[in-house]
């Protein structure tokens, strides 16, 4: 099966710069750093409910490690130490850091502020090689990859109606797609975004087809069984 069919001239990606905003459910990792390491202490996740140095807490749970961020809220804040609930849903990073420097720069000297989504994972369901979920670390991946990770479709998978279903303010949207066009590279889902599901359907004519072939293939094998059975008890 061919892949990127009827074009030739480059495309370009709408998406090129493609950068993702934050989403209620995202889990951050929020670290302020400054050129006084002392002074930043109060304003990062709290080091001990990790390494377990005050409390006799271990930092585990169930024996998993407690994670160290902050989980955006159903209303799109994060509730931060010392300054409290900012607004980060549908903000990128680049406009929360800004956000958060302005106010850091009130308490801290030189603030840096790093961010980055620690939940960012995408969902590949259907008639692929290697269904599941797959956690991404650096924030950015295309549809094409995501079937890599998958380990690319089943012959049996549909490639010219694949479904990307992704959660928008609340609000499920689909889209469908052709991998068999070149169109795909400029599709509003070729870059995929956090808690994205793609689902390959089946092709329920091949696999009806191929059931036929395998069935057929056993009846004639069975026959073929009979009569050579037939004829070794005749000859003997």
């Amino acid at each position: 099966m061919v892949y990127f069919q009827g074009g030739s001239a480059p495309i370009v990606s709408q998406q090129s710069n493609y950068t993702p905003v934050f989403k209620s459910d995202d889990f951050l990792s929020v670290v302020i750093t400054s050129s006084n390491p002392e002074s930043v202490i109060p304003f990062n996740y709290p080091k001990e409910l990790v390494t377990g140095s005050a409390g006799g807490n271990t930092g585990y749970s169930l024996g998993r490690p407690v994670p160290s961020g902050f989980l955006v809220d159903g209303d799109g804040f994060v509730d931060l130490p010392i300054i409290g609930k900012i607004l980060v849903a549908g903000k990128s990073r680049t406009e929360v850091i800004n956000e958060l420097l302005f106010i850091y720069k009130d308490y801290l000297k030189d603030p840096v502020v790093h961010i980055q989504i620690q939940n960012y994972k995408v969902t590949v369901l259907g008639e692929v090689q290697n269904p599941g979920t797959f956690q991404i670390p650096n924030e950015r991946i295309t549809i094409l990859e995501a079937i890599g990770l998958s380990s690319d479709l089943k012959i049996t998978g549909v490639r010219n109606n694949v479904l990307v279903i992704r959660d928008r303010n609340g609000v499920k949207q689909q889209f469908r797609i052709d991998l068999t066009s070149s169109n795909i590279l400029s599709s509003p889902v070729y870059y995929l975004e956090q808690n994205d599901v793609v689902y390959v359907e089946p092709n329920l004519a091949s696999r009806v087809q191929g059931t036929m072939l395998r069935t057929g293939s056993t009846i004639a094998f069975s026959a073929v069984s009979v009569v050579l059975s037939a004829l070794i008890f005749f000859r003997n």
